[in-house]
């Protein structure tokens, strides 16, 4: 298994295709971006930026003046480019409430939502509700954050939700039995749980959006080098081996990394399709226990009532 996962890893730093349709102006477009770590979504260097665009970008941010710094290096490079910075932390229901109250009160539209923040191989952390930090951040926010923007969305139509995905979810399981990983935890492996959660919650919200308008896509970026990996290292699992030592060799920039998020965002052949997996500007066939039906209701219905019990 693990000669597997290092083997795609490594291929996927020559999959990139260019091949992404030039889009039309996106000027009256709401683009909401949430994290900063690849901020190739917006400039000019990267022909297919947003930000070049004529789309108002909101990022989400944490860290709201990191979040503004990288918006003053953007509106250097890219002339006019109209970008907002709000407060959202997605360990938190009451910030992510707080965030989606706000958007609903300012923006009309919202056309394009890429779930891009997340948390890798941390050490055992609980959000501000108590779930394992992992699965809360990298799916369970994402997961409430974007049903509680869905109906702006429909309304706003047509319309695509971006998760971001990893190959990492192949080791993934869902423990419906022990969801906070409290009988033993491993960073690596709870990461794999996130992301096999946010590849299954693309496919089924894929079925429950059907006939909207609104479409959703699972990306796998593909290794890159971001500060995602500050906290993974060899000695914390043996599972951790592809993700650390191979960093430098065979990790891609984040400019490529960022390459399948915007073909997804924009590419008008993708217009039907939804609820699929893709990494290097190409449609992939994740796992086997990715593709499974009614394991996704299961979480789907399982996350529901997660939400539901802290209010």
């Amino acid at each position: 298994m693990l000669q597997n996962v290092s083997y795609h890893w490594s291929r996927a730093r020559f999959l990139i295709k260019e091949r992404i349709t030039q889009p039309k102006s996106y000027v009256g477009k709401q683009s909401f971006l949430q994290g900063r770590k690849n901020v190739w979504f917006l400039a000019p260097k990267n022909n297919f930026g947003f930000g070049c665009r004529g789309a108002k970008i909101i990022m989400a941010c944490r860290d709201v003046e990191k979040g503004k710094i990288a918006a003053v290096d953007i509106q250097k490079q890219v002339q006019n480019a109209n970008i907002i910075v709000r407060h959202l932390d997605l360990a938190s229901f009451t910030s992510i409430r707080r965030f989606a109250e706000g958007i609903l009160m300012t923006e009309p539209y919202i056309h394009i939502l890429i779930n891009n923040a997340g948390v890798m191989a941390c050490p055992r952390l609980k959000t501000t509700e108590g779930f394992e930090m992992q699965f809360g951040v990298n799916y369970l926010g994402h997961f409430f954050l974007t049903n509680l923007l869905l109906d702006r969305m429909k309304e706003s139509a047509p319309a695509r939700i971006i998760n971001i995905g990893s190959i990492a979810h192949i080791l993934g399981k869902i423990h419906f039995s022990d969801i906070h990983l409290e009988r033993g935890y491993n960073s690596v492996l709870a990461y794999c749980h996130s992301k096999l959660a946010i590849v299954l919650f693309t496919r089924e919200l894929a079925k429950n959006l059907k006939g909207t308008g609104v479409t959703t896509y699972c990306v796998d970026p593909g290794p890159t080098s971001t500060d995602l990996f500050q906290n993974v290292s060899s000695k914390v699992s043996c599972i951790a081996y592809p993700f650390s030592i191979c960093r430098g060799v065979t990790y891609k920039s984040p400019k490529k990394g960022a390459q399948t998020i915007i073909y997804c965002a924009v590419e008008a052949s993708l217009a039907e399709e939804s609820g699929l997996y893709y990494c290097g500007c190409r449609k992939v066939r994740p796992s086997s226990r990715a593709r499974d039906d009614v394991l996704a209701k299961r979480l789907w219905d399982f996350s529901e009532n997660l939400i539901a019990t802290v209010g």
